[in-house]
């Protein structure tokens, strides 16, 4: 065949579905700032919800104590069974639920539980409600899998939760198949009460619906504690991670707890998606129940970050958000100074050098005028921001 033959040809199509797939705006900005710091400029990093501490040092020994034994292959799909054990243990120390390990499913982080989640409980197709505003890879994913996000906008009514209401109104609109919520959530922050989770349970049950409950910012509360759906309702589809409270994101380990009816379809689907969860990271994920003393201090470190935003945001004109109540992040109105959340940000970085998320990332309707904040870093780091920030909306 001609070189001009090979030019001629038409290429195959790219995948409809693919196409729909949003990018995740962070990831972008993160690249945007990346680049700045390439070209010898420094940037304070506030939008990636990534803990700045490193992994805590009792977790890495483990990890590097199981490398020294030299074989690292496969596990079973399911997990090792010392972590099953290890994570059912855990909901009766944290909450006082008994679940058997036989429910827990280990995965490469939340993302790759959502994944197994979603496609053991829906078919093509299938409507899931989520909130706006809320984390944008649950949209995504949904999306990527044939499914159909349904965004359900809350606000300061149902303090940026999910009812019951809201969901009946959903449903009897056009049917659901499930229910996602997370508590606390990304990027509002919003701790859900053991008594909205417990509706958002009932009301799921009434209406046949699935309900997902993401916890992976489960530790991260500054006020009063998080409730697993579990205690609510044990057939709730549980999905955590250690990425957060343990500072583990690039560990890329995670868990699910499902009903035991489900756990044979998702072994299948684990089995043929990636065989098994890398086992340094299963071991490293066992030994982190054993390092709460290092994740408290760092913890602490969020709750000075925290404290001090709450103060010193307002004090720059910023001071527009919603509850902190866990994880490290700040939702806010920027509406008095841009209705423009994407150029407000790339503004506040290109000539700031402060890296923040557009709200557009988290809510596709009411983002153009929010931002969030992320406070996984230091406390200096908070400070240089604000200063920044500071300096910068007096020039505008």
């Amino acid at each position: 065949m001609t070189n001009d033959a090979h030019r001629l040809a038409t290429p195959p199509a790219l995948s409809a579905r693919a196409a729909e797939v949003a990018p995740f705006i962070v990831m972008d900005v993160m690249n945007q700032a990346a680049a700045i710091e390439r070209a010898g400029g420094s940037v304070v990093h506030m939008e990636v919800g990534q803990p700045s501490a490193p992994t805590p040092a009792s977790i890495r020994a483990a990890a590097a104590r199981a490398l020294e034994h030299g074989r690292i292959g496969y596990t079973q799909a399911l997990g090792t069974d010392s972590l099953r054990e290890r994570i059912a243990r855990h909901y009766q120390d944290a909450y006082g639920v008994s679940i058997p390990a036989e429910r827990v499913v280990v995965t490469t982080g939340s993302s790759g539980g959502f994944i197994l989640a979603f496609l053991a409980c829906f078919q093509p197709g299938a409507r899931v409600a989520i909130t706006a505003p809320g984390y944008p890879a649950y949209r995504n994913i949904l999306t990527a899998l044939g499914l159909e996000p349904v965004a359900i906008e809350v606000g300061p009514e149902t303090r940026y939760a999910l009812t019951p209401d809201l969901i009946a109104k959903a449903h009897a609109e056009r049917p659901l198949a499930g229910v996602l919520t997370m508590s606390p959530a990304n990027p509002t922050g919003v701790v859900m009460a053991p008594e909205a989770i417990a509706a958002v349970a009932a009301e799921c049950r009434r209406l046949g619906l699935w309900y997902i409950s993401d916890e992976i910012y489960h530790g991260l509360t500054y006020e009063t504690p998080a409730t697993t759906a579990l205690s609510a309702d044990q057939d709730a589809i549980i999905v955590n991670s250690f990425s957060k409270y343990y500072c583990m994101t690039g560990w890329r380990v995670g868990w699910l707890v499902v009903p035991q009816r489900m756990v044979r379809t998702i072994e299948r689907l684990q089995q043929n998606f990636s065989i098994s969860v890398p086992y340094l990271s299963q071991v490293a994920g066992e030994a982190a129940f054993a390092a709460t003393a290092e994740c408290e201090a760092i913890k602490a470190g969020y709750a000075a970050n925290r404290a001090y935003l709450l103060k010193a945001l307002p004090e720059i004109g910023l001071g527009d958000f919603l509850p902190v109540d866990g994880a490290f992040y700040i939702y806010l109105d920027i509406g008095r100074y841009s209705n423009d959340s994407m150029a407000f940000c790339r503004d506040v970085l290109e000539q700031a050098h402060v890296a923040i998320t557009p709200g557009l990332d988290f809510d596709e309707g009411r983002g153009a005028r929010t931002v969030r904040l992320s406070f996984a870093g230091s406390l200096a780091e908070c400070e240089d921001a604000v200063s920044r920030m500071r300096n910068w909306l007096k020039q505008r």
